[in-house]
Formats: C-alpha cells, structure tokens, sequence
C-alpha cells in the first residue's frame, strides 16, 4: 500500500479537508500519562493517506485539530481509545467525541483468540504484516522516515478493520454490549486520570 504522509508542526492546517470518519492515533513518551507528554496525533480518512501533527510541548495549542476533536458529527476509530484519549484529555485539554474502539470491538467480536493487537489485526483483516520496529522509539524529538511510516500504518487500516470486526458483532448479536461498553470509555479515562488504575468492579 502506498502510503501519504504529511507532517505538521503544531496544529493541522485550518483548510485540510477531511472526511467525516477518521482513524485517530497518538504516540506518547510513554504510558504513564502525567509523566509522558503528548508528541504526535495521527489521522487517516482512509484512503491511504496519514496526517501527521506533532505538537509544540510548551502549550499543545492546537485549535484546528481539538475543533475536530470535538465535532460530534465526525467518527472518529481508535485502537485501544482508553490510552489515548487520556493522553488527549490530559495534554490538548478536551473531550473526543463520537469514539469508536477497534481493540474493544475485537475482544468482544474475537472471543476465538487472546490476541487483540493491532499488528495481528491487520494481519488478519488487511493481509499486511506491519513491523512494530519503532514501537518503543523516541517520538519526542525529530522524527524519522521509520517513525513516521510506522505512525501512518497505525491508523490507515483501522477503517478496514473497524468495518470487518462490526460485521462479526452484528452477526453475532453484539452490537449493543460494544455501543455499552463505548459508553463507559469516557468515565474510565476519567478512573484513570483519577489514579484509580484496578478494576473497581472487582471483590
């Protein structure tokens, strides 16, 4: 697949035309989110191609990216949305909306396997087999052409694969359990923002 990457400093440009289904990715310092910044929002519409933001760490001033953020009539697909939007919330200040999650799609779709990783989905939905090289790389600094590739796979096949998994939540009758569990997202990164890292539905 051939890919387009576009890298911008800061904050999208206030023209970019979009579609109103976007695959959305960021990549941290790490995964404590008080302690590792924000680097890089990648977007795809889906056609192959990535927008690539990387951010100015002194005050995430991104308007034009948080409009979109927070437009409820633009679906956006995350893979694994909890750590994500937490870093989002944390960093540009703002809530995401309309949020679809292929990582929960997949446990409750593929109840056949314990492996929900985003390289084995697109292995199976997309037939590529992604490197996850740089998966642990700096993003905080300047940003290779490795970097920049591995950012773009990780959201120009999650439209791909968030179509194929809801077709197995449909057929299965899973659909509702999913939109429930979407529900919930924004009041567990709100757990997680609070520090309250186990399960409070456990004994």
């Amino acid at each position: 697949m051939s890919n387009n990457i576009q890298l911008y400093k800061g904050d999208i440009p206030e023209n970019l035309q979009l579609s109103n289904i976007l695959a959305i990715d960021c990549e941290f310092m790490g995964l404590n989110v008080r302690r590792d910044p924000l680097c890089l929002i990648q977007i795809s519409t889906g056609n192959s191609n990535a927008h690539l933001v990387q951010f100015d760490r002194n005050n995430y001033n991104a308007p034009n990216l948080i409009k979109i953020l927070n437009n409820e009539n633009i679906k956006k697909i995350f893979h694994y949305a909890r750590s994500d939007l937490a870093h989002i919330k944390y960093y540009l200040k703002t809530d995401v909306n309309n949020i679809e999650c292929t990582k929960i799609q997949s446990k409750l779709a593929r109840t056949f396997s314990d492996n929900h990783s985003l390289k084995t989905l697109i292995k199976e939905f997309a037939n590529v087999d992604i490197s996850k090289q740089f998966q642990t790389s700096d993003f905080g600094g300047e940003l290779s052409s490795g970097q920049l590739k591995y950012a773009a796979n990780d959201v120009i096949y999650l439209h791909k694969i968030h179509e194929e998994l809801n077709i197995i939540l449909e057929r299965e009758n899973r659909v509702k359990l999913y939109k429930d569990c979407l529900k919930f997202l924004k009041t567990r990164i709100e757990l997680d923002l609070a520090e309250f890292k186990d399960d409070i539905w456990s004994h």
